[in-house]
Order: C-alpha cells, then sequence, then structure tokens
C-alpha cells in the first residue's frame, strides 16, 4: 500500500486534510447538505447527506474493491495496544515538535472491502456527525481518494479532465467560495 501510495500522491502523507494544497488540479468538495449547511439536524437530511456520499462514492469505486483507511491520532509513536488490530498499516509524525509531548502522530489502520452502495452508511453518518474524522476511501490501485467530513467530502481524481466531469455532474453540491471551500 505504501508503494501505491507514493506512486500516486508523492508529495503528502496519507492524510486528507493535507492532500488539497498539493493536489489543486484533481481536487473537488462536495456539500452534503444544500446551501452548504454543515449538519443534518433529522432524518430527512441524513437521507440527504448518506445519499450524496454513497453517490460520489459509487460514481468513484462501483464494482471493485476499496481501501478504509481510518486515523488513530496520538502523542506516541508506538501504535496503543487497545488499537492493535488487523489492518495495521503504517504511523506517521504529522506534527514534528522538538518538545516530545507535543508531538503528533497518525496511525492508520486499512481495510480492504468490496465497494456496495450504502455499506459504509454507520461511518459515513459517525463522519457527517463529526464522531469520527479523517477516514480515506481509496480504490485498491489508490488512483482515487474520496475524503468524507463533517459538511462534505472531499474528493482528488487520477486526471483534471476526471474531476471537471465529476465537479460538473454535481454542480448544485458545490460551495460558492471561490476557492470552493
Amino acid at each position: 500500500m505504501t508503494e501505491l501510495w507514493q506512486q500516486h500522491w508523492p508529495d503528502c502523507p496519507p492524510v486528507g486534510y493535507k492532500l488539497r494544497d498539493p493536489y489543486r488540479d484533481l481536487w473537488a468538495r462536495f456539500h452534503s447538505l444544500p446551501g452548504s449547511k454543515r449538519y443534518a439536524q433529522d432524518e430527512s437530511e441524513f437521507a440527504v447527506v448518506l445519499e450524496r456520499y454513497n453517490t460520489v462514492l459509487d460514481e468513484l469505486f462501483a464494482g471493485g474493491d476499496v481501501y478504509v483507511i481510518t486515523p488513530v491520532w496520538a502523542t506516541e509513536a508506538e501504535v496503543p495496544p487497545s488499537q492493535r488490530v488487523g489492518g495495521y498499516w503504517q504511523t506517521l509524525l504529522v506534527e514534528d515538535d522538538p518538545d516530545p509531548q507535543f508531538r503528533t502522530y497518525c496511525h492508520l489502520f486499512a481495510a480492504r472491502r468490496p465497494w456496495r452502495y450504502g455499506y459504509l452508511d454507520e461511518l459515513l453518518r459517525d463522519l457527517a456527525d463529526d464522531r469520527v474524522a479523517g477516514v480515506l476511501i481509496t480504490d485498491t490501485w489508490m488512483r482515487r481518494i474520496y475524503h468524507p467530513y463533517d459538511g462534505g467530502a472531499d474528493v482528488f481524481l487520477a486526471t483534471p479532465g476526471e474531476r471537471d466531469r465529476m465537479r460538473d455532474r454535481h454542480a448544485d453540491w458545490l460551495s460558492g467560495h471561490p476557492l470552493g471551500l
């Protein structure tokens, strides 16, 4: 997995919020609710959020497997014993501070699963509610990345043309902000 990541995304570690700057030409951001509303307040709004997440995920990954990459943030380089489960991928030093007490590590876990519409709804709902953060979903070749967050999702595609076509299909889900935020 690390070699694939380095082939496609060499200018950034696998940390969602860091991808946008070096890969702006491959990036699109889609908001989860009309009017760029950040949080769903009832089940009908959660239905819209999940439909938008799943629609883009299905366009990216239908018929294939995905890696679901989840982070565990810590101030220790060692993976906490409670997190030593199958699927450990790697540990990143995200914030390097001279004082070890202020260093931040990101322990990444990856699970390979066949993509199915609705398969990740529980996780997506937790992301939409800001109970979970930092998840990346990618094809097994790591050419496309889906980074959902509370309020929307950042999508990184293989080419600027592919990005433009996806952005055009979902133009009503885009932000009115000049930078696309």
